[in-house]
């Protein structure tokens, strides 16, 4: 049995290929299925403009905690060089002129459509195409449709009882006003500590008449040490951009630095010390390349833990809130390890107070503020700090329906299932980028991306090479790469963080699934080209 294809409009577009979102993937994507392909493409974005993630998340500090020079495309040596970063760690107005330069350059945005939503993606058989309807009600007919909607796109608002009724103003940072927020003179709450509340504390403290800051959950980090580029480092990016290249697709992450072959169980204590303070020192995702084994061997884990709780206890001068800073139930790194600008230093300020609403849970909102067991915090503006719906979230938020009109949210209703997190079984010619079990999170987003959307290009330019008009993984694919993403994690100490959000466990109800693949990128980057160079072995082409 097929599903019935849906009735076409005199006024559907037919394209060969259809993305949806246009940040870092879709733009990428759109350039080499139209520039390098030739095919006909379109690319369809909810925002009024590019940037993707960057284009919502511009609260109060917001920055890439990846280091410029290498969160930036690396396919073509000329953008590298003319290309020039301002800081070690940029904000978020400089990515979005970043990715407006690169539209320009290669002339993207007449094939982007703006401010149109998907509001559904299915499946015709028959025909061999995607219907796809906006939320307007114009509809799109592709060969290849192509998800580029981000990791982190579909904000988590907790439901909170009594958020409606708070006479104040709220906001989730994930979709900030673009005006922004004045905070002077205002009693502000913020609740999540995660890596986005660890950017924001600090730059909201400074304005804020006082700022409470309710903790679900305590967190390390490092400090990210940003600083302007000096003119001697931009002149070696520019000479080194190969190396460059080299070294991020050579390490695990993607991120421009190696991982250090030393083991923190076999290094001294002093000299680990010693390594410790350089790497505190030096700042950035860098300090976790400090030893090889802190990932994998609990007890070397253990050592850059309680290396990390010191240094909160010596910066926070209140014993009783550094203890609850330092209250971490995670090994470090095993959730998102957020790099800072001055966050634990802002509890040393008289207008920061820590509300630990572990002990003391959120019971309610109210008209006033914010109501724990403990009492309430009047408040006139409540930011959340409180993460995504990640990875998944975005692509179940569209309709999308496969083969005999199954929707994609049935497929996964026990938690994603696909092949190499490029397909689903059941959904032909569906591709995903940097979605479920693929590195994406767990990597420098953009040399993740650069992988996945040239895997897509090869592919597809594959198929139109042979006459082929589809191809979707087996289902015993699929099986066997669920396992290998499991294996991956279970290697690590990433699933003993059992509340984070590479399980889905801060939004409630959604299946507790390990969703990245922790192997590496080296690794994923070599089963790829593997698979390929085997004919796309466990794909069925048609």
């Amino acid at each position: 049995m097929t599903s019935a294809p849906e009735a076409k409009s005199s006024q559907t577009r037919d394209l060969d290929a259809l993305i949806v979102g246009a940040g870092f993937s879709g733009l990428y994507q759109l350039l080499c299925l139209r520039d390098r392909l030739g095919l006909s493409v379109q690319v369809l974005e909810t925002a009024g403009g590019v940037g993707g993630t960057w284009y919502w998340n511009r609260y109060p500090g917001a920055r890439c905690d990846s280091e410029s020079h290498a969160y930036c495309y690396s396919f073509d040596e000329d953008l590298m060089r003319e290309w020039q970063w301002s800081e070690r760690y940029p904000q978020q107005p400089e990515i979005m002129r970043y990715l407006n330069h690169v539209v320009d350059r290669f002339d993207l945005k007449r094939d982007i459509r703006f401010n149109t939503r998907v509001a559904s993606a299915h499946y015709d058989e028959a025909a061999n195409r995607w219907h796809v309807r906006t939320e307007a009600g114009e509809e799109f007919s592709a060969t290849f449709l192509i998800t580029a909607v981000g990791c982190l796109s579909t904000a988590n608002v907790p439901k909170i009882p009594g958020l409606e009724s708070f006479a104040g103003d709220w906001y989730h940072t994930g979709q900030w006003p673009h005006d922004g927020v004045d905070f002077s003179g205002k009693r502000v709450g913020i609740v999540g500590t995660g890596s986005t509340g660890i950017q924001a504390i600090p730059v909201i403290a400074e304005t804020a008449a006082h700022l409470t800051v309710f903790q679900r959950t305590a967190n390390y980090s490092v400090p990210a040490r940003n600083v302007p580029l000096t003119a001697e480092f931009r002149r070696w990016v520019r000479e080194n951009t190969a190396e460059i290249r080299r070294t991020t697709r050579a390490t695990p992450n993607g991120h421009p630095f190696l991982i250090s072959e030393r083991l923190a169980r076999e290094t001294p204590a002093g000299e680990r010390q010693a390594l410790y303070e350089a790497a505190w020192e030096k700042g950035g995702l860098q300090f976790r390349a400090t030893f090889q084994d802190l990932l994998v061997d609990k007890e070397a884990n253990d050592t850059a833990a309680a290396f990390i709780r010191g240094k909160i206890r010596e910066i926070v001068k209140d014993p009783a809130t550094a203890a609850k800073l330092a209250d971490i139930d995670h090994p470090y790194a095993a959730k998102r390890p957020p790099i800072d600008t001055g966050y634990f230093e802002s509890y040393n300020r008289g207008n920061v107070s820590l509300v630990d609403v572990r002990a003391a849970p959120i019971e309610r909102i109210t008209p006033e503020g914010i109501r724990t067991r403990e009492g309430d915090y009047p408040l006139d503006i409540i930011v959340f700090a409180t993460g995504f719906d990640a990875m998944n979230g975005p692509l179940l938020r569209m309709d999308i329906r496969g083969r005999n009109g199954v929707p994609l949210a049935e497929a996964w209703e026990a938690g994603p299932r696909n092949y190499l997190g490029l397909q689903v079984a059941g959904f032909p010619n569906l591709f995903t980028v940097t979605g479920p079990g693929s590195p994406s999170v767990l990597c420098n987003m953009p040399v993740a991306i650069e992988q996945h959307v040239e895997w897509i290009t090869d592919c597809i330019a594959h198929l139109r090479a042979r006459g082929l008009k589809r191809i979707e993984p087996k289902p015993e694919a699929v099986d066997r790469w669920v396992d290998q993403v499991n294996e991956a994690a279970n290697a690590t100490l990433l699933p003993l963080a059992t509340h984070s959000w590479y399980l889905g466990a801060n939004v409630p109800g959604k299946p507790r699934v390990f969703m990245p693949y922790a192997g590496g990128m080296v690794q994923y980057r070599a089963i790829c080209a593997d698979v390929a160079a085997r004919g796309y072995e466990g794909f069925v082409l048609s």
